[in-house]
């Protein structure tokens, strides 16, 4: 065996002790493999953003500020690993792993966060009404809301042990905060959250009598303790800068993402042993050596899906599975080749080289071709609402193949060779069935 040929082994068994490692011991901050929603449970949403009242050319930076304030909502229900990002020009995806309040989750993130504070008038019909507390402000009227609050909006108590929100304007606020005030002592100030009325602990609308003219910070009483924090956290996280309707949504049980994972298992570990029994029982000692490197490439690959990371879904495990199939299948090719140029009587080692050089056209044009729709794949996955499987499926049968190459063409060649000289080589039923030699 050459030096070169001893480098590429070594090289070969550290890389796959690294993949082993990575694979058992947090590396890189990765404790475990990232799992899909549909192999943990979760949450999958899209949302449609509506540029109709964003000034044109300014689209980008007003989804770009959407994206950061569903990351600071999320962070308020503790998420580990949410999936927070662009998908086209106009849709936002979001995907919470492992999330067992989906309801509350949903209307988090699809609240508007703006509190309307609004005054009761009599209307023409002579009922009473609420409508936007306004005030003339540089000559421009403008309606009290919490858009002109500070992000620093905090939970205490009253005296009595009762629970308030405190909010503090900003100067502008502060200034129609002031006129509308005044121009209502003794009178109610309603507030309204995203158009209906802010309820208090009894079920009743809140609504505080006006005791004086307010122009730096308020107070909203009334609130239950978890409401009171929860609509701090949402005004603190800041609002949202456009309308979002969702599109679409899928709620996955955990209970039914273990199965899965538990039948994506075995359905893998069968496909496996089926594939290396078959290679054994008609390459031989060559397919013997196609089922080692198969370990490999199934160690490396996992290793790179934890690393990279990938997020495993169930389609994911599809692609990644099918690429073993198609990692033995260039070896099938390298074989048929070696057992073409056995029986015209060349000797292992020139069989080996032939065989390999012969097929590799072969394999790279298939291989190239398999990439080729998995890129469109994962561009449709990307542009639709339910597009994750689509991707999943596309990236992992995309490394899949790309690492089966490797393996192939490095790894199967290099374990062959070590045969090479040795009085095995003389023995070429060891490497396939039916490979006596032909007449030329």
């Amino acid at each position: 065996m050459t030096r070169k040929n001893i480098l590429t082994l070594a090289i070969i068994l550290a890389l796959f002790g690294s993949a082993v490692s990575a694979l058992i011991y947090p590396l890189f901050g990765r404790e475990a493999m990232r799992l899909g929603l549909d192999l943990q449970g979760g949450i999958h949403m899209v949302y449609q953003a509506d540029f109709s009242a964003i000034e044109p050319g300014k689209e980008g930076e007003a989804i770009d500020g959407a994206i950061a304030v569903i990351e600071r909502r999320i962070d308020i229900l503790g998420v580990t690993e949410p999936v927070i990002q662009k998908q086209g020009d106009d849709r936002i995806l979001v995907e919470l792993p492992g999330i067992s309040e989906a309801e509350k989750a949903k209307k988090l993130i699809g609240q508007t966060a703006l509190l309307e504070f609004r005054e009761l008038v009599i209307n023409e019909e002579g009922k009473e009404e609420w409508v936007p507390a306004t005030a003339v402000i540089d000559g421009q009227e403008k309606e009290l809301t919490s858009a002109y609050f500070k992000e620093n909006t905090y939970v205490t108590t009253d005296d009595f042990g009762r629970p308030i929100l405190v909010f503090e304007w900003n100067r502008e606020g502060s200034q129609i905060s002031g006129e509308v005030t005044e121009r209502l002592i003794g009178k109610p100030l309603g507030i309204f959250l995203s158009g209906e009325p802010l309820l208090g602990d009894d079920g009743e609308p809140i609504a505080p009598i006006v005791r004086s003219k307010i122009t730096d910070r308020g107070q909203i009483e009334g609130l239950s303790l978890n409401e009171a924090t929860e609509l701090s956290s949402l005004l603190n996280a800041g609002r949202i800068p456009l309308p979002l309707t969702p599109i679409y949504d899928q709620t996955v049980s955990p209970i039914l993402g273990a199965d899965f994972i538990a039948r994506s298992i075995k359905a893998g570990l069968i496909g496996i042993i089926l594939v290396m029994l078959f290679m054994i029982a008609y390459y031989r000692l060559s397919g013997l050596l196609a089922s080692l490197a198969l370990v490999f490439y199934g160690a490396l690959v996992l290793a790179l899906f934890k690393l990279i990371p990938v997020t495993l879904t169930l389609a994911g495990l599809g692609g990644f599975i099918l690429s073993i199939g198609m990692a033995v299948d260039a070896n099938v090719l390298i074989f048929e080749r070696m057992k073409e140029e056995i029986r015209t009587g060349r000797t292992l080692g020139a069989s080996i080289e032939a065989g390999f050089s012969r097929a590799w056209t072969a394999i790279r044009d298939s291989n190239i071709t398999t990439f080729i729709v998995c890129g469109i794949l994962y561009w449709v996955g990307n542009s639709v609402a339910a597009g994750a499987p689509v991707k999943g499926f596309a990236l992992t049968l995309f490394i899949g193949v790309g690492v089966s190459m490797f393996t192939a063409i490095v790894v199967t060649r290099t374990l062959l060779r070590l045969f090479v000289g040795t009085k095995l080589a003389r023995k070429t039923s060891l490497f396939s069935v039916s490979v006596g030699r032909r007449d030329v």
